[in-house]
């Protein structure tokens, strides 16, 4: 990417935010999200005089004195860290195009984080949700299979709504995570059953001959995030669980049942698409003492074979 001239802080921004999404390959979320923080940062910034219009003016000191703002109003540490990793992206996207001359987020430390573990289901209650009683129409049908999906396969909401028709094959998905890195996840017997019971009622929502998306609304449309949550929450709510449920709870659901059911912790991080093993250890509060099984062995709805290689 080059500029004619010092581009302003518009196109700074809309720069470095193409550059999250086409070259990073991070999802609208995320690239949504780093552009908050730069707004809040812009904004904090100008209480003190100054803009990232003239990043070079950016001190460690002052973005220091940001993080410290951020604790004062009681913002998680976790959203401070996060926050904090979005202007390293920023001024090292800056450095790199040499419009400035030094990062001034360099030694500058993430706030210790609080430990706490994922929110998992039980495996009574996860079981509930895949066998709810809602209705086997089209949309019912499309609800089991997309829950089937996340808690059979622990993919990301985001990796399920970009999966397309032919990304599920012989008990394998192919899956797109994060910085566009593809992986193949097993897939469980009933997880198979429920997409291609699924799939005979798909052109009853009447799909663009075009749409390729696994997953689609009542306007044939690819279905969103906003509306796998409420998809989520109905089937939580028809079987009765008492707390509020999202689609990445199940995704903690499925890494903390294949842990206690003595799946390697290795496995479980290629399984979930992680790119450190330390991502994958918040799910070991629970003392790992078998290891070296694999997903048909572990997984509350697999089949109890070991699949053919």
């Amino acid at each position: 990417m080059s500029w004619t001239g010092v581009p302003d802080l518009g196109e700074m921004v809309r720069g470095f935010l193409s550059y999250l999404e086409v070259e990073k390959g991070y999802s609208e979320a995320t690239v949504r999200s780093y552009g908050t923080d730069l707004s809040q940062f812009d904004e904090f910034l100008r209480t003190k005089r100054r803009s990232l219009e003239r990043p070079e003016r950016v001190s460690k000191e002052i973005i220091r004195s940001f993080l410290a703002e951020l604790h004062r109003r009681r913002v998680t540490k976790s959203t401070v860290s996060r926050k904090l990793s979005s202007l390293r992206a920023f001024f090292r996207f800056l450095l790199k195009h040499q419009l400035i001359q030094k990062d001034p987020t360099v030694g500058v430390r993430n706030p210790k984080q609080e430990k706490h573990h994922p929110k998992a289901l039980n495996v009574d209650q996860a079981l509930a949700i895949m066998e709810a009683g809602i209705p086997p129409d089209p949309e019912g049908l499309r609800d089991l299979a997309l829950a089937e999906l996340l808690y059979g396969s622990g993919l990301r909401i985001s990796e399920a709504m970009a999966l397309d028709v032919h990304d599920i094959d012989s008990g394998m998905v192919r899956v797109v995570g994060k910085g566009n890195k593809e992986r193949i996840v097993p897939v469980s017997k009933k997880c198979e059953e429920r997409v291609r019971a699924w799939l005979r009622q798909r052109q009853a929502l009447d799909p663009d001959p075009l749409e390729q998306a696994l997953f689609i609304g009542a306007r044939g449309r690819r279905l969103n995030r906003r509306q796998a949550n409420r998809i989520l929450a109905n089937l939580a709510a028809v079987a009765g669980i008492p707390r509020d449920v999202h689609p990445h709870m199940l995704r903690h659901s499925f890494a903390t049942h294949m842990l206690e059911a003595g799946a390697d912790l290795r496995s479980v991080q290629e399984l979930l698409g992680h790119e450190r093993l330390t991502t994958t250890q918040r799910y070991t509060h629970l003392d790992l003492q078998q290891i070296m099984r694999v997903y048909d062995k572990a997984h509350p709805r697999a089949d109890g074979t070991e699949r053919k290689k």
